[in-house]
């Protein structure tokens, strides 16, 4: 996650220090604690919480027994990561349904993304199995409802806002309705608001009374740092929250939010939104967030990405079609799409073990929606076989995409070759295809 890169390049700073040591000592840990401290800090992690998770690790790393198998540097890492996953939490936390309909309560400041996580909310909890509900109770914000409508027509989940005027009576019809029609789980978007604003927060106080939620989630933006971590505080305070969805972990910020807040309210983060996209938002797990913030990747999170993004119906035909060398732009453009519902490639990317060495790497986000530009301006004759796509062609097809001349030559160009490829590896089966150049 971008948000993390400084504080992985520090902490790895901090490792280093300890390399060619034959043991963790005392003397030679106190360089490496007092990185690690620095970069926590300007990490933007509260300073309570920074000072006792210090303590912690310098406790168990001095005098620890150092494993055979593993270096000082290796152990005192092992020591951080396991110190990182107590402070955000051992496990993932599930959200608990104890009633049916069971209530659901998106609460925080405006901004935060609440209308957005609703329905990408509502999204996961469909795919489980269950009839959801979403329920447009922020009547504040221009075009709000309009947009959880949109939103909920996209996941194919019902949207009710009643009179789009009274809260309250918002939510006694929502969960009337929710009873009534048999929905398991009923969500509702309340609108942002300031915990000093009195009037606001007695509104919500309220709408906790009437819907007795099984969870009430506070969205928070993880882009505002500390400034996050004291009004969650006062949310919970009031409110008794049961859990956060931090936002934004895709962007730019320090990330101290992600790892002072279960310390500060004693309440778990339970999901992350790590894109814009529909399909942006993932279960918390602490360990795979420590180790990504070490820079050792979260190969599970992949996985799981993969199996939920890949068609296992076209992986297997497109695998039929690459042993006869069959493959074609159709195919090409497909696996593209696919790839794209896995996110950005550089969160892919960050997944894998050693990413953040890989210094002099760089992604170009936009290429790929140039490569499905020219693609998609082409005939489905000329996708099927590229050999008709002539001088005149490839002038109408940079002209349809708007990329210049040269990218479509190149990419038939590429395409070609790799299709000389697919002869020499379409029969090692789906390993085959990272050997592939992909290379558009």
């Amino acid at each position: 996650m971008r948000l993390f890169e400084n504080l992985q390049d520090k902490l790895e700073k901090a490792f280093k220090s300890l390399k060619g040591q034959g043991k963790i000592s005392e003397k030679n840990i106190q360089e490496a604690i007092k990185m690690v401290k620095l970069s926590l800090l300007e990490a933007d992690v509260n300073y309570k919480v920074v000072k006792d998770f210090i303590e912690r690790v310098k406790e168990k790393a001095v005098g620890s027994e150092v494993f055979n198998s593993l270096t000082p540097d290796q152990q005192f890492i092992k020591i951080v990561r396991d110190e990182l996953m107590a402070l955000m939490g051992e496990k993932n936390e599930r959200l608990y349904f104890t009633q049916k309909p069971s209530p659901i309560m998106l609460v925080g400041l405006q901004g935060s993304g609440k209308t957005t996580t609703g329905a990408k909310l509502a999204r996961i909890i469909k795919g489980e199995g269950r009839k959801v509900l979403l329920v447009a109770a922020d009547v504040y914000r221009p075009a709000a409802i309009d947009q959880l409508e949109i939103l909920g027509a996209e996941i194919g989940v019902t949207v009710f806002s009643g009179d789009r005027q009274n809260v309250e009576k918002i939510c006694r019809e929502a969960m009337k309705l929710a009873i009534g029609s048999v929905y398991d789980v009923v969500i509702f978007d309340t609108a942002g608001r300031l915990h000093v604003d009195e009037e606001m927060m007695h509104e919500v106080e309220k709408v906790r009374e009437i819907v007795k939620p099984d969870e009430v989630l506070m969205v928070l933006d993880s882009m505002i740092g500390q400034d996050a971590v004291q009004t969650a505080k006062s949310f919970n305070d009031r409110l008794a929250v049961t859990g956060f969805v931090l936002t934004k972990m895709d962007g730019d910020a320090r990330g101290g939010v992600a790892l002072s807040i279960r310390s500060i309210t004693g309440k778990p983060i339970k999901f992350i939104g790590v894109s814009e996209k529909i399909e942006g938002l993932e279960p918390f797990f602490p360990d795979r967030l420590s180790s990504r913030i070490l820079g050792l990747g979260d190969v599970l999170s992949l996985i799981e990405k993969v199996e939920q993004t890949i068609d296992e119906k076209k992986a297997k035909e497109l695998e039929k079609k690459l042993k006869k060398a069959e493959f074609t732009f159709n195919d090409f453009l497909d696996q593209i799409r696919q790839i794209q519902k896995m996110g950005s490639l550089r969160s892919i990317l960050e997944m894998l073990p050693g990413a953040n060495k890989m210094k002099g790497l760089t992604i170009d986000e936009k290429q790929m929606k140039h490569v499905e530009a020219i693609i998609c301006s082409m005939t489905g004759k000329e996708r099927s076989n590229p050999k008709l796509i002539n001088y005149s062609r490839k002038k109408r097809i940079a002209s349809g995409s708007g990329r210049p001349l040269s990218e479509v030559t190149k990419l038939l160009d590429n395409f070609e070759n790799m299709k000389k490829m697919v002869k020499k590896v379409g029969k090692m089966g789906p390993k085959g295809l990272s050997r592939l150049p992909f290379n558009f």
